[in-house]
């Protein structure tokens, strides 16, 4: 009777306890020097018994209390961290290792220095830094070629795609952070320059778009000139966005078993599901050597079931990126919805190896998909057999968007900051044309965008295929500019901007032209000084014969006297990257 008595009373407490339960909690902990999970963890609410660890991914969920206020975090080898729990909603945390304890990813950076050393005493050309081959151990980058500079008076009209992919800088501050060489072919400069938050006003409530432009002296070559075009998107806000009908499409082959591919993947959706709202819908597609349907159409308010979905999912097998491909593609149709943000999330290091794996094949299946309506977002993760090349060629056929997610940090960026921006586009087919009066400009070059480059076809460019631009995007490019001799007064260039919407084909244009003398660049906004100083940190990375007197000193001053509000921290990073490039790079000026 006795016993009978206590588990009752033990059933009702639970009871009780689980009518105050304020809710659950999900997150995921990494170690704030090598943004590896940890694993291992034990989290507990403040001045409270209940407490779980977390799993090899650093991922934990752990319910509420009613008067729950804070979480602790404890880990044998790092710094206890006491977190309010108005804060959870981002998910990540991240621990400081205790001084002299060595992190569980030493032995491995060890090793890997080893290697290094060793590559780099007997293979002058370790990291085909320069070569015709663009790889960096089994990883692809497409190759560029330079820009030149382009006579006005043979050729007066530059176009180019805009779209503001960013992959590239996330993937060289990882080559970064791991002192390695970066690949010249994996430096695409606009994707430098565009990875940064610029502040020019919005466009009115009329227009999709605003234009702005500056021109200065250009402070690597003082006899040439700098001028940037800068198109801002207009915002629409979350609760005014249309509903998504999202598709996941995971790799879980293999060579997705490594820290920094699957767990990384598996933290960065989290974040993903915790800004769905009820109206968005989600399916999972995983695949190995086939793909399965892992989760049905799911509404987004369902978020337990979502991410128990995403938990369960382990590395094996093969890579079948084309069957599982259109798997996800006939999901999205089958759960179309019209006028809304219809999207297949690709999450995968690129390396396929079952069906069509080519380039080629890759392109022509998105191109025919992209037909049915709906886009493409590529993310792309892990290192030395990351398939870079075939990833941008992707989301570039697929009225896509692209990035390469480093850390939980870049996932929170991606998925929650810029929230808006990464899954729903204003506008598609969006192109520049900047034409040039020869009477100003003897000379012109566009730096970046190689592989975005249009050639004219017609008077109207209705065959022409430019990016998408998603809500609120801000989009730069600079050109260097060789002035004429004398230089007069008047047109210096007419800028157009050729756009779509989502819903309809009718090609849409607005123009501006650029007018005025060239003002000193000191005296310019601090947004124009930072994207300059990062453009030519990325002509240094590839070895420009244009940087001219350009180096990294030069670099660093400009970035430090233009860092601006920053209130993400990301241009502090940048003056942190460019100190550690200077000191593993001998060869950089």
């Amino acid at each position: 009777m006795h016993k009978f008595l206590m588990l009752l009373f033990w059933v009702c407490g639970s009871l009780m306890s689980a009518a105050q339960q304020r809710g659950w909690v999900t997150g995921a902990v990494q170690d704030s020097v090598s943004h590896n999970p940890v694993q291992g963890v034990k989290v507990s609410i403040y001045r409270d018994t209940p407490s779980v660890k977390t799993n090899q991914y650093g991922l934990f969920r752990i319910d509420l209390p009613a008067n729950s206020t804070h979480l602790v975090f404890e880990h044998p080898g790092y710094r206890t961290k006491i977190v309010p729990l108005d804060n959870h909603d981002r998910m990540l945390i991240e621990l400081s290792p205790l001084t002299g304890q060595k992190t569980d990813n030493s032995a491995d950076i060890a090793k890997a220095k080893a290697r290094a050393r060793f590559a780099h005493s007997t293979n002058p050309n370790y990291g085909n830094i320069g070569m015709g081959a663009s790889s960096f151990f089994d990883e692809t980058y497409g190759k560029l070629y330079e820009n030149k500079f382009v006579e006005t008076a043979k050729s007066s009209v530059s176009s180019f795609a805009m779209d503001v992919d960013r992959a590239a800088y996330s993937n060289m501050r990882r080559f970064v952070k791991l002192r390695k060489p970066i690949p010249v072919d994996a430096v695409r400069i606009e994707e430098l320059v565009n990875y940064f938050h610029y502040a020019y006003p919005l466009p009115r409530n009329d227009s999709l778009f605003a234009i702005y432009s500056h021109y200065t002296d250009c402070p690597w070559n003082n006899k040439h000139r700098l001028l940037e075009i800068a198109v801002r998107a207009q915002r629409i806000a979350i609760d005014s966005l249309p509903a998504s009908n999202l598709v996941f499409l995971i790799d879980i082959s293999g060579s997705m078993g490594t820290a920094n591919k699957l767990p990384l993947l598996q933290a960065a959706f989290r974040v993903l599901v915790q800004n769905l709202r009820p109206r968005d819908r989600v399916a999972i597609v995983a695949y190995a050597g086939t793909p399965g349907l892992v989760l049905p159409c799911t509404p987004g308010h369902q978020k337990e079931k979502i991410l128990n979905a995403i938990d369960y999912l382990s590395a094996g097998g093969a890579t079948a990126g084309e069957a599982a491909i259109r798997m996800a593609y006939q999901i999205a149709e089958e759960n179309f919805i019209p006028n809304g943000n219809n999207r297949v999330i690709m999450a995968t290091d690129g390396d396929f190896n079952v069906g069509q794996t080519s380039d080629q094949d890759m392109e022509d299946l998105i191109l025919l998909k992209k037909e049915s309506g709906v886009l493409l977002t590529c993310l792309g993760f892990g290192m030395k057999d990351y398939k870079d090349s075939k990833l941008e060629t992707l989301a570039s056929k697929g009225n896509g968007n692209f990035a390469y997610i480093d850390d939980l940090e870049e996932a929170n960026k991606v998925f929650a900051r810029e929230f808006g921006s990464t899954l729903f586009t204003i506008a598609k087919d969006v192109r520049a044309q900047v034409e040039f009066n020869s009477a100003r400009v003897k000379a012109y070059r566009l730096i970046g965008y190689e592989n975005k480059i249009l050639k004219e076809d017609n008077s109207n460019g209705e065959k022409i295929v430019g990016g998408i631009v998603g809500s609120g995007h801000c989009v730069v490019a600079l050109y260097e500019i060789e002035p004429a001799e004398p230089d007069p007064e008047g047109v210096l260039s007419a800028v157009k901007i050729w756009y779509r919407t989502p819903v309809d084909t009718t090609l849409h244009s607005l123009w501006q032209s650029v007018t005025g003398r060239p003002q000193q660049f000191s005296a310019a906004s601090s947004d124009f000084r930072f994207a300059a100083s990062v453009a030519l940190f990325g002509m240094l990375l590839r070895k420009s014969q244009y940087a001219g007197e350009g180096n990294v000193r030069m670099v660093t001053d400009m970035a430090k006297r233009s860092l601006g509000p920053d209130k993400e921290g990301y241009r502090k990073e940048f003056l942190k990257l460019i100190k550690m490039v200077k000191k593993n790079a001998s060869w950089l000026k």
